[in-house]
C-alpha cells in the first residue's frame, strides 16, 4: 500500500483550488464511483483499474510513454525484490497459470528514481527531449496517475504495468508529427496571384464555418419542433426505430447520419428525455427546450457543439452488420480522446495544405506500410501522438476517423482539411463557444416582408415568436437564407381554428411586418376565410353539425365525399354525424369546407396543436462542488459566504 500512501501525501500538498482542478479534470471517470470521504479514498479511486483504464485513453504520447516505462521499470524492480513463485510447467490447469500470473511479483510496484526513468527513454542529455520528458512527468504528478516520494522517487499506480504492458507505443517523440507531408507546399504571401488562387481554397474556414453552422440552427430547430409535435417512440430493445428516424430527417431537412447525430447531441445537451409512457418509451423536448427558444442563435447552439466533444459515441458510423439508430446510451470510452487527436492533428495544418476528406463508406482502407505515406495516413499519424490509445490501435480505424472529420466538417468545425476558428475554439474549451457563435450567427429577425403574391419573406432566421406566428397562419414553401411562408385559405382557417379572429390575426401579423402594413391581397384573403369560417358548427355529441344556412346542410347530406360520416337531417340547421367530432371535423376540412368546433355549451373551441415535453433532467453541477469537496479533503473550513446550492453535500456527480 506504500504507492496509495505516496499518492495521498501528494494530495494532502496540494491547495484546495489545485486539489479542485484535479477533480474538475476527472470528473467525468470519478463521478461513476461514490463521492470520496477523505484523500486516502480518493487516491484510491483514482488508481483503480477502472479509473485507469479511462484516464490512460486521454494520454498524448509523451506522458504515455513515460507512465508505461515507469511502470515497466517499478515492476522490475518489484520482481527483483520480491522475486514470485516460479512459472507452470507447460500444460499446466487454468488455476495454475492465473495464480502466476496475478503473484505478487507481477502485480506489485517499487518507487523508481526519476533518473532512471529519462535514462530509460534516451533523454538524460539536456534538450528538447528530456524537456519533454520531464514535463510529462510532472503532468502525470499533477494529474495524480503517479505520486513523487519523499528521496525524489516516482511511484506508479500498480495497475499501470497490466493495462500499458500489451502497448508498443515505439520510440519517445516530444514532438507530432507533421500531418501534412514534408514536401506539402504551403500558399506564400508574396507568391503570384495565380499561384495562390491555385493553392488557397476559394473560401475561407471561418467562410465554411459561418454556412454550416447556420444550416444546422435551421436544422436543430426543425427537428426538435417535429418532436414537439410528435414524439418518437422507442423500439423494445432500445434506440428510435428505422422508420422513426426517416420521419424526423425529412421533417429536419437532413440525412439520416446526421439526424441521428443532432438526436445523440440533444439527449446529450438536455434538450431531449426519454419518458416511458403506457404504450412504452418515447423521446420528447424537456422543458429546457421553451427556454432554449427564447435563446439567441448562438446560444442554442453552444451546448449542441459542447456536447459533441464529450458523446461516447460516434453516431454516424455504424459497424457492419448493426442496424443505425439513435437516441441509444453510448458505450465508445475512446469516441471524445479519437475527436481530441482528431482536432489537434487538424489544428496544426496550414490553410492551404489540407487534404479533402476521404468519401464515405471507405472502399479501400489506406495503406499503412511506411513506403506508401498518403495525406490521410500522415494525418492519422499524427493523431496517433496526441492520444496514442485511442485512434489506430482500435479495430476500424479509419473508418471511425472518417466519420468524425465528416461529422466535425458538418458541424462547422473543420473545413478546407483544417480547423476552423470555432473547431480551435471548441479544442481548446467546449464551454466557451457563445460569443464565437454569437459572431458567425446574426440575431434573429423579429418581422418578415409580405408580398401582393401570398408569401412572407423572413431575410434571415426568423425568431421563436415570429416563426410561430408565421407557421400559424401560413405554410413554410422554401428556405435558405430567406425563409418563405404562403398564405392559402387552407393555412388562414388553421389560424383561426387555433382561436384568432380576423382582427387579432391581421393585428399580429401587421406588427410583425417590416413595413407596418400588409398587402391588400393578404387582407382580403384572411377577411374571406373569416366570413366562411365558424357557418357550421360540429358538436361533441358523436356528432352533429348545426348551421343557420339550410341550404349548406342539405349541400352536405348529399356530398358524395361526406357519406362515410353517415349524415342525417334532423332538423333543417342540424346534421347528425355517426362519426367522433374529430374525425367529423377532418372529413369535412378535406371536402373543402371551413367548419369549427363547438363545446356542449355552445362556445367556439380553441383547437390548438399538442406541445409535448418531458421532465427536466437534472440541474447542471454545481461550479462550486468540487472546490467544496476539496476543502472537505483537505479538512479545511468552507467559505464563510456560500449559496445554496454550495451549501449541499457534494456528491458523485458534481464531483
Amino acid at each position: 500500500m506504500e504507492g496509495l500512501d505516496a499518492l495521498t501525501r501528494s494530495l494532502a500538498r496540494r491547495t484546495p483550488e489545485q486539489l479542485a482542478a484535479l477533480l474538475t479534470r476527472h470528473a467525468e471517470p470519478l463521478a461513476r464511483r461514490p463521492a470520496p470521504t477523505e484523500l486516502r479514498g480518493l487516491a484510491s479511486t483514482l488508481w483503480s483499474y477502472e479509473t485507469l483504464h479511462q484516464l490512460v485513453v486521454h494520454l498524448d504520447h509523451p506522458r504515455l510513454t513515460v507512465l508505461a516505462t515507469a511502470a515497466r521499470l517499478s515492476q522490475e524492480r518489484a520482481g527483483q525484490a520480491a522475486p514470485g513463485p516460479a512459472a507452470p510447467a507447460p500444460g499446466a490447469d487454468y488455476q495454475s497459470l492465473m495464480a502466476h500470473r496475478l503473484s505478487f511479483a507481477h502485480l506489485a510496484t517499487e518507487p523508481v528514481p526519476a533518473q532512471d526513468v529519462l535514462a530509460a527513454l534516451d533523454a538524460t542529455s539536456p534538450g528538447p527531449t528530456r524537456t519533454a520528458a520531464e514535463d510529462a512527468l510532472h503532468a502525470l504528478c499533477d494529474e495524480g496517475l503517479a505520486a513523487p516520494g519523499e528521496d525524489g522517487t516516482i511511484v506508479v499506480p500498480p495497475r499501470a504495468p497490466q493495462l500499458l504492458a500489451a502497448h508498443d507505443l515505439g520510440p519517445f517523440l516530444a514532438h507530432a508529427p507533421r500531418p501534412v507531408p514534408d514536401d506539402t507546399a504551403v500558399p506564400d504571401d508574396t507568391a503570384a496571384p495565380e499561384e495562390r488562387a491555385a493553392t488557397v481554397p476559394p473560401t475561407s474556414p471561418h467562410d465554411e464555418s459561418r454556412a454550416a453552422v447556420a444550416t444546422l440552427a435551421a436544422t436543430v430547430e426543425r427537428l426538435l419542433a417535429s418532436l414537439a409535435t410528435q414524439p418518437a417512440a422507442l423500439r423494445k430493445s432500445g434506440g428510435l426505430a428505422v422508420r422513426e428516424i426517416k420521419r424526423l430527417a425529412k421533417a429536419a431537412g437532413a440525412d439520416e447520419p446526421h439526424t441521428r447525430l443532432l438526436l445523440d447531441l440533444a439527449l446529450a445537451a438536455g434538450l431531449i428525455a426519454l419518458t416511458r409512457t403506457p404504450s412504452g418509451i418515447t423521446a420528447l423536448p424537456t422543458g429546457a427546450y421553451d427556454d432554449w427558444l427564447t435563446r439567441p442563435p448562438g446560444a442554442r447552439l453552444a451546448p449542441v457543439l459542447a456536447a459533441w466533444s464529450d458523446l461516447w459515441d460516434i453516431p454516424t458510423h455504424t459497424p457492419f452488420g448493426e442496424t443505425p439508430t439513435a437516441l441509444v446510451r453510448g458505450h465508445d470510452r475512446h469516441a471524445p480522446a479519437l475527436r481530441h487527436a482528431l482536432l489537434a492533428a487538424l489544428a496544426t495544418v496550414p490553410l492551404g495544405a489540407g487534404t479533402p476528406l476521404p468519401a464515405l463508406p471507405l472502399s479501400e482502407p489506406p495503406q499503412r506500410e511506411t513506403d506508401h505515406r498518403t495525406p490521410w495516413t500522415d494525418l492519422l499519424r499524427a493523431a496517433d501522438w496526441y492520444r496514442p490509445l485511442a485512434v489506430t490501435r482500435l479495430p476500424m480505424a479509419e473508418e471511425r476517423a472518417a466519420h468524425t472529420l465528416h461529422e466535425a466538417a458538418y458541424l462547422g468545425l473543420a473545413a478546407h482539411g483544417t480547423l476552423t476558428p470555432l473547431g480551435r475554439a471548441l479544442l481548446t474549451d467546449p464551454q466557451s463557444l457563445d460569443e464565437l457563435l454569437a459572431a458567425l450567427l446574426p440575431p434573429l429577425l423579429e418581422q418578415a416582408h409580405f408580398q401582393a403574391d401570398l408569401t412572407a419573406v423572413v431575410p434571415g432566421r426568423p425568431s421563436a415568436a415570429l416563426t410561430g406566428l408565421l407557421a400559424s397562419a401560413a405554410d413554410r414553401e422554401s428556405e435558405g437564407h430567406a425563409v418563405t411562408w404562403r398564405f392559402t385559405p387552407h393555412s388562414v382557417r388553421r389560424a383561426l381554428d387555433s382561436g384568432h379572429t380576423a382582427a387579432t390575426l391581421v393585428e399580429d401579423l401587421t406588427r410583425a411586418s417590416a413595413t407596418d402594413t400588409l398587402p391588400q391581397p393578404l387582407g382580403y384573403l384572411i377577411q374571406d376565410a373569416a366570413r366562411a369560417h365558424g357557418r357550421m358548427r360540429v358538436l361533441p355529441a358523436a356528432c352533429c353539425i348545426r348551421s343557420d344556412d339550410e341550404a349548406l346542410l342539405k349541400e352536405l347530406a348529399a356530398h358524395r365525399a361526406l357519406r362515410a360520416l353517415g349524415l342525417r337531417e334532423i332538423a333543417p340547421t342540424v346534421l347528425v354525424s355517426g362519426r367522433p367530432p374529430a374525425a367529423t371535423l377532418d372529413a369535412l376540412r378535406a371536402a373543402g369546407y371551413a367548419p369549427a368546433l363547438e363545446s356542449d355549451a355552445g362556445t367556439t373551441t380553441v383547437e390548438r396543436l399538442p406541445a409535448h415535453r418531458a421532465t427536466a433532467p437534472a440541474p447542471n453541477r454545481n461550479p462550486q462542488a468540487p472546490l467544496t469537496l476539496a476543502h472537505r479533503l483537505l479538512g479545511l473550513p468552507t467559505q464563510a459566504r456560500q449559496t445554496e446550492g454550495d451549501r449541499q453535500p457534494a456528491t458523485a456527480g458534481d464531483t
